[in-house]
């Protein structure tokens, strides 16, 4: 195991909570270590960095190696890869262009695809291809497809159900929703979520298309023991593209705890991410994020983040009057590459966020009860008020 790189980083968010309890830093910090330390030694993690916003505060805890090669320990500026997270940008970009009046989650596929016009998936609206119940899209593309807007793919589709009725976790119904919000704004989707986006959250280390400047911070991810990084795939900068740091990451996640700091419309489009569309077993699924009654048992938590609810096909049950929850609500977001592992997780109502950035794709239960023992002892600090 390599030896643990540590610190605190104070973030000077642009977004600041309302006052509430929260542990003082060195009570953070022990908190933290307690569940990171032993996870990243049960699975041999290289490293990790580990962002948490309570009552206010916010620090990043670094951990470990981003190259083994080099001995480069994990800092305040290693970017990792967040994979699938990433489709919570695009559907927040995707909001954000309802709000401006260029698309509605009721239009059809084919307005803004033309070639798509009298195909299967026309029947679907981008409001089921945002929230994975188009009628049973795979989890993956074909291997052996190459193209970069595979219309021929999306033509050849023969739906398993009506719109509405499954939910099936795919990045091919999550990629055309991303690619026809593009389509819908007039410019590249890498571009809008680089120039709309991460301006918007004070994302200043956040990149789609990394540019040169920020490879000497880009964490190597481990897969068997080897470097690697993400390669492209049909509209892999929508469903698994983004890379960022911990702290960056977390502004996402402030900006989604206190949304009405931000400016109007980009305050309407976190908010319009926060509503649940469809009831899958105890977990709602809403766009990008998946949302759960507050609080909720670890076991909830698990079935909705497990390997099923990833790979295998689910009843969907219409939400009746879709709005945002009016009672404690808990949204979280599991992301994978072949060399990362990421988990966000956030409580508005506890005024409690939690990011997990590692580089390697380690097991998605151990990221939910690592991260699910972090808030458990957050919610439960009995200290005074900041």
């Amino acid at each position: 195991m390599n030896t643990l790189h540590r610190c605190t980083l104070p973030l000077f968010l642009a977004l600041p909570l309302a006052a509430s309890a929260a542990p003082d830093e060195a009570a953070l910090r022990a908190i933290v270590d307690k569940t990171i330390q032993p996870l990243m030694a049960e699975h041999d993690l290289p490293g990790m960095a580990v962002a948490v916003t309570v009552g206010g505060q916010s620090a990043v805890f670094n951990y470990g190696l981003a190259s083994r090669a080099d001995n480069k320990a994990v800092d305040e500026r290693t970017v990792f890869e967040v994979g699938s997270v990433s489709k919570a940008f695009a559907a927040t970009l995707t909001a954000y262009a309802q709000v401006q009046g260029k698309l509605a989650l009721t239009d059809h596929p084919s307005k803004y695809w033309p070639a798509l016009k009298g195909s299967a998936i026309d029947k679907a609206t981008l409001l089921h291809l945002g929230t994975y119940t188009a009628g049973g899209l795979p989890l993956q593309f074909p291997d052996e497809l190459t193209e970069p807007e595979p219309l021929r793919y999306y033509r050849d589709w023969k739906p398993a159900a009506r719109p509405g009725a499954i939910r099936e976790y795919s990045n091919p119904s999550l990629g055309l929703f991303g690619h026809l919000t593009a389509r819908a704004l007039g410019r590249d989707y890498a571009d809008a979520v680089e120039h709309l986006l991460f301006p918007a959250f004070g994302m200043t280390s956040s990149y789609v298309n990394l540019p040169e400047s920020a490879r000497p911070d880009y964490a190597w991810g481990y897969r068997d023991g080897k470097p690697v990084h993400f390669t492209g795939e049909p509209f892999s900068a929508v469903t698994f593209g983004v890379r960022t740091t911990a702290a960056d990451l977390l502004r996402f996640v402030q900006a989604n705890m206190a949304p009405q700091q931000l400016d109007p419309a980009m305050r309407r489009a976190v908010e319009a991410t926060h509503v649940g569309y469809f009831q899958v077993g105890g977990m709602t699924q809403g766009l990008g994020w998946e949302q759960y009654a507050y609080p909720v048992k670890l076991q909830t938590l698990l079935e909705g983040n497990s390997e099923s609810m990833i790979w295998e096909r689910h009843r969907a049950r219409a939400v009746a009057t879709p709005t945002m929850p009016i009672t404690p609500t808990l949204y979280n977001k599991t992301g994978s590459t072949g060399g990362f592992g990421a988990y966000v997780l956030f409580v508005p109502a506890q005024k409690i966020g939690i990011v997990m950035l590692a580089n390697k794709n380690y097991p998605i239960p151990a990221r939910v009860t690592a991260a699910y023992a972090i808030l458990q002892a957050l919610a439960s600090q009995d200290v005074p008020q900041k």
